[in-house]
């Protein structure tokens, strides 16, 4: 990343901007397969060219990662011009035959707890399980959109009934892009019920539900489709609520990504992992 790339983003209309970090440790940046961050290098270029949001990406629950490795790098982020940063949890993808083993639960949510308290004692705002930022409204995720566009290889596409997912091949891409067609690869139609489901799920993600923009978005009262889960949700201390806003407690924020995992290795892994070798596949059985 330099001065002059950043410029010709800027140029471009860019606004935001994700930076894959993944951890400023030298031992971690080895396990990962990293080359080492030019931090004054880094810096100087982002204090140059200023964007709305500057997002870091990390990674945690690595081999015998500590709670200090972990805040060392969220202290560096910041200090280097980032506004958001992302800690994403490592997760061992059939497709990478990755030799690393992932961190038992106990420690993960340990870290996960740990690191949350942390930051938010430090006044950061949590924008989603992973996710936090120093200024309000630096923000940087599709997750909790209810409806994007994707633009790119592998870019994906959310409407109100469809999920759209673009080739990873470059030149079948550029391929469809050239002949005015779109390159999409797969699409799935939603039923109400499914794209419920996939916005209660998503919309999870930022540790907040409104039973009001349920209703907006469906035109049903969030309580007479989930009322009984919701109950059980609170029995169990996953979220509290008040005023018609689900918040999810540390216990339900660690408990969504625990079963997060299952979903992106029953779903992303597969999928990633059969798109890696055919462009326009027929279908995908989950």
């Amino acid at each position: 990343m330099t001065e002059e790339v950043l410029t010709v983003l800027k140029a471009a209309g860019v606004t935001k901007i994700s930076i894959g970090i993944q951890s400023f440790r030298n031992k971690y940046q080895s396990i990962l397969g990293r080359k080492a961050v030019d931090a004054n290098a880094m810096k100087k270029a982002l204090k140059a060219v200023r964007f709305e949001t500057v997002s870091m990406d990390f990674i945690f629950a690595l081999p015998e990662q500590t709670y200090d490795d972990l805040k060392s790098d969220i202290d560096e982020a910041f200090s280097l011009g980032a506004n958001h940063i992302a800690i994403y949890p490592f997760i061992d993808f059939t497709f990478t035959a990755s030799p690393i083993k992932p961190m038992p639960k106990r420690e993960r949510r340990e870290l996960l707890d740990g690191i949350t308290q942390y930051c938010m004692s430090k006044g950061y705002s949590r924008n989603s399980i992973w996710t936090f930022s120093s200024e309000p409204e630096a923000n940087y995720s599709s997750m909790t959109r209810e409806n994007f566009l994707g633009f790119g290889c592998s870019a994906t596409t959310l409407l109100r009934n469809q999920f759209k997912i673009n080739t990873f091949d470059i030149a079948s891409y550029c391929e469809k892009i050239n002949g005015e067609t779109l390159a999409t690869s797969l699409t799935i139609r939603f039923m109400k019920r499914q794209r419920m489901i996939y916005w209660l799920f998503w919309t999870a993600y930022s540790t907040k539900v409104n039973a009001k923009d349920f209703e907006r978005f469906f035109g049903v009262p969030l309580k007479k489709m989930y009322g009984f889960e919701l109950w059980v949700a609170k029995r169990l201390r996953f979220v509290t609520e008040e005023n018609g806003v689900y918040a999810m407690t540390l216990k339900g924020a660690f408990y969504y990504h625990y079963y997060e995992r299952f979903y992106t290795l029953s779903y992303i892994d597969k999928m990633w992992g059969i798109m890696r070798k055919k462009a326009f596949p027929d279908m995908l059985e989950l």
